[in-house]
């Protein structure tokens, strides 16, 4: 395929940006640079009511953390701006207009009580709501009186009210919509900003856009907006409509789930590179095992050949375990530049550098993400052991427990100072003394100085606590 290749972003600035609109940015993003092309974000903020200050700044801000490098947009102009849909009202009038000279759309004076009326009959009789049509016939002299009186009004779409719309979708193939079904859409509305179908079909057409990347919800939109294709004369963009993101429980994902922003994953520890390799493969499979994958890779791999129909479910337990290698694959600096955020986050002291260095060291391969440091990071700043694992309390109990914790107590106080050392050798000194060896020799140790039966490397541990807390906390778990 040649460069002449565009797709576009268009989000709405309502909040955060949501991981189903991640993906979308993504596959833009990617089919564009698979075929030398380029990518607009045009931020689509027509609908007043919805706005949110601050979002379009957000939005850009967060798809620069993610890596997604579009080519054009309200931070990087180029030949197809003003790339914000508030700033190009004036061509939406001018083609609605059009529209209207041609009879391919109408004026609609009907009041929001009469249209509640109608919805209200349409759905005690169970048919479809959908404007009746009342002002789609009107005379032009009832129409000039209307406009001259300062009646309140719409511009609607003049839709076909028999057959059948059909489109080649590149991933669903063909669609089929009956007509009947299709609502007279509103184009303008009564403030005079335009809909998302009249505005995204003008802008697709003036920036050039091949390729229309979106989500599925716009499908059954698809009849409307070749109507305005074919009304303007304009050949359409190939589109492209991609599956619902789900919840385990096949529900649509959606914020009362839980984490569904970008920003908050980022926020919670989440690396870039992890959260864009979870959200490619969410619907797209690349035909391989393969599980983690870099931008390029990502970039040279996809096709929209290979997204699937189906919905996608999110699941968070592999996200969590895709972070996890992508955190250990850290450089040591990296790592420690990463997590260390997230200890003073958690309202530890981090002033002692070597001493926080080998915290993070000693935790990091346990974390899915970096918000755990918190949790995970707690023994090495707490005064006294803390044992909430019903498992753990179960290794205290035993009587061979109680033997190795007295008799690792007795040959701590007899040694100056602890290293990995010297610890190594009272654990030899204490087996060779009680008999007791393996599991049943390791794990009171590891419970007394964690709290935990799964936890950081014990010589680490070792070397960070020193003697004074280390033998505190058997104390402690003798005690227990």
């Amino acid at each position: 395929m040649s460069s002449n290749i565009c797709t576009r972003f268009a989000p709405s600035p309502t909040g955060f940006l949501h991981v189903g609109g991640l993906r979308t940015a993504l596959y833009n993003y990617l089919f564009a640079r698979n075929h030398a092309g380029k990518m607009i974000l045009r931020i689509e903020d027509t609908d007043r009511a919805r706005f949110v200050p601050g979002a379009t700044e957000s939005l850009i801000r967060t798809l620069r953390v993610m890596g997604i490098d579009y080519d054009e947009g309200p931070d990087k102009p180029g030949s197809s701006g003003p790339y914000l849909q508030s700033e190009r009202t004036d061509i939406y009038q001018q083609h609605a207009e059009q529209l209207i000279n041609q009879g391919d759309a109408y004026y609609c004076f009907c009041t929001p009580e009469r249209l509640e009326q109608i919805r209200k009959q349409q759905e005690s009789s169970n048919q479809q709501p959908k404007y009746d049509g009342y002002c789609r016939n009107l005379t032009t002299s009832e129409i000039s009186h209307n406009l001259e009186s300062g009646k309140p009004y719409v511009i609607r779409l003049k839709m076909p009210l028999q057959g059948e719309s059909r489109f080649t979708d590149l991933i669903r193939e063909e669609v089929v919509v009956q007509n009947e079904l299709i609502d007279d859409q509103i184009l303008i509305k009564s403030d005079g900003f335009p809909t998302y179908h009249l505005a995204n079909v003008i802008d697709d057409h003036l920036m050039g856009i091949s390729h229309v990347i979106r989500g599925e919800e716009w499908l059954l939109s698809v009849p409307k907006h070749l109507r305005l294709y074919q009304a303007f004369e304009w050949k359409p963009p190939a589109m492209a409509h991609l599956p619902l993101l789900l919840n385990p429980d096949k529900s649509k994902l959606s914020k009362r789930q839980g984490d569904v922003a970008v920003e908050e994953f980022l926020e919670k520890g989440y690396l870039p590179e992890a959260l864009n390799n979870f959200v490619a493969l969410l619907g797209w499979n690349p035909g391989d095992n393969q599980e983690i994958y870099t931008l390029p890779q990502l970039i040279e791999k996809f096709s929209l050949e290979r997204v699937n129909k189906s919905g996608a479910v999110f699941d968070i337990q592999k996200l969590n375990w895709l972070n996890g290698q992508y955190l250990r694959q850290l450089t040591p600096q990296d790592r420690g530049k990463f997590l260390l955020p997230h200890l003073v986050k958690a309202g530890f002291d981090t002033t002692d550098h070597a001493r926080t260095e080998k915290i993070i060291d000693a935790v990091y391969k346990r974390l899915s993400f970096g918000a755990q440091m918190g949790t995970e990071a707690v023994i090495f700043y707490s005064d006294n052991l803390v044992i909430s694992e019903e498992q753990a309390r179960m290794v205290l109990v035993k009587p061979t427990s109680k033997q190795v914790l007295a008799h690792f107590l007795k040959k701590l106080d007899s040694v100056n100072e602890v290293n990995v050392d010297i610890f190594r050798n009272i654990m030899k000194e204490v087996q060779q003394e009680t008999g007791i060896s393996k599991e049943d020799l390791w794990m009171p140790i590891r419970v007394a100085l964690t709290g935990v039966t799964h936890g950081p490397d014990l010589p680490v541990v070792i070397e960070i606590f020193g003697k004074e807390k280390i033998s505190r906390f058997v104390s402690q778990a003798l005690a227990f």
